[in-house]
C-alpha cells in the first residue's frame, strides 16, 4: 500500500452522476475523469451534460451523457442498460439531481400578522404551493431514492462500492424562506445514513456532502446583483455568517468527492460532511 493513499487512482471504475450537467456536478465529473473513471452524466436533457463528457472526452477519459429522469424507474432502468452496455457496470453513484421551485419558497423571512392571510408585502408559509413543495421533496429526496434503488442494485453485482448523495447546508440549519428545499435536504441527510447502515453487509458505502454556499445558475442573482454584480442583502449575510468570508468554487467539492468514492474513504459509509467555509460552524456571535 502507498504511503501516500490521496494519489487518487479510479481507472476502471465506472461512475454514474445524476445532473451531471450542472454547474458543482460537472466539475466534480471532470474530475472523476481525471482520475482514471468512466462517467456517465445523466440529465432530463442530455444536451446539457454533453459538453461535460465532450470535455472529459478531449481530456483523455470516457465519458457519455444520457437522458434520464430520476422521477422515473423505466427511464433509470433505460439508462442503467445504456451504462451497462458502454461501460460493463457501475461501481460509484453521485446523486446530484435536484432543485427548488418558487411555489415551495417564502418571499418573507419571518411572517407577519397582514401575511398570514396574504397581503402585498410577500409571500409567508401560509401561502406556499403544495403542489410546487411535493415536485421539491420528489426531486430531491424520491429522486436520491429511486436512484440508489436502480443503480445500487447494479453496484451490488460489481461486488460493492459507493454512493454518495448530495445533501445541503440546509439540511444542518434550516435556511429562511427555501422551505420546500430544506426539508427536503434534511431528509437526504436523514436517508444517506439510514441506507449506509442497511447497505454495509453488501460492501456499499453510502456518505453524503453538504455544499455551502456555491454561486451557481440557480442562485447567483439571489446572492449577487445581476446588474451590479455586488451582493445582495441576503448574499452579504451569508458572507457575514461564513467564517472563511467567501462562496465556495466548484473545484472546493472535489477532494472530498474523491476520497469518499475511492479506497482513500474505505472506512468511511453514513458520513454527512459540510463543505462550507465554516458556516454550519458558527453560531453567529
Amino acid at each position: 500500500m502507498s504511503i501516500n493513499p490521496f494519489q487518487i487512482d479510479l481507472s476502471g471504475k465506472v461512475a454514474v452522476i445524476t445532473g451531471g450537467g450542472g454547474v458543482l456536478c460537472s466539475e466534480i465529473a471532470k474530475g472523476l475523469g481525471e482520475a482514471g473513471a468512466s462517467v456517465a452524466l445523466l440529465n432530463r436533457n442530455k444536451e446539457k451534460s454533453a459538453p461535460v463528457a465532450q470535455a472529459i472526452e478531449e481530456a483523455g477519459g470516457k465519458a457519455i451523457a444520457i437522458s434520464a429522469d430520476v422521477l422515473s424507474d423505466e427511464s433509470l432502468e433505460a439508462a442503467l442498460k445504456e451504462i451497462t452496455d458502454a461501460f460493463g457496470g457501475i461501481d460509484i453513484l453521485i446523486n446530484g439531481a435536484g432543485g427548488n421551485q418558487p411555489g415551495a419558497t417564502a418571499s418573507l423571512e419571518r411572517a407577519t400578522e397582514a401575511s398570514v392571510e396574504g397581503s402585498d408585502e410577500g409571500t409567508s408559509f401560509f401561502q406556499l404551493q403544495m403542489d410546487s413543495f411535493s415536485s421539491v421533496i420528489d426531486v430531491n429526496l424520491l429522486g436520491t431514492i429511486r436512484t440508489c434503488q436502480i443503480f445500487g442494485k447494479a453496484i451490488h453485482e460489481r461486488g460493492g462500492g459507493t454512493i454518495l448523495n448530495i445533501s445541503s447546508m440546509a439540511a444542518f440549519k434550516p435556511l429562511t424562506k427555501v422551505a420546500g428545499y430544506s426539508a427536503s435536504k434534511a431528509a437526504v441527510s436523514n436517508f444517506t445514513q439510514w441506507l449506509a447502515v442497511h447497505l454495509a453487509p453488501l460492501n456499499i458505502r453510502v456518505n453524503a456532502i453538504a455544499p455551502g454556499f456555491f454561486l451557481t445558475e440557480q442562485n447567483r442573482f439571489l446572492l449577487t446583483d445581476e446588474k451590479t454584480g455586488e451582493l445582495t442583502t441576503r448574499g452579504n449575510t451569508i458572507i457575514s455568517q461564513t467564517p472563511m468570508r467567501k462562496f465556495g468554487e466548484p473545484g472546493d467539492l472535489l477532494g472530498i468527492t474523491l476520497c469518499l468514492v475511492s479506497d482513500a474513504g474505505k472506512f468511511m459509509t453514513g458520513t454527512v460532511i459540510p463543505i462550507d467555509g465554516g458556516f454550519e460552524a458558527f453560531s453567529g456571535v
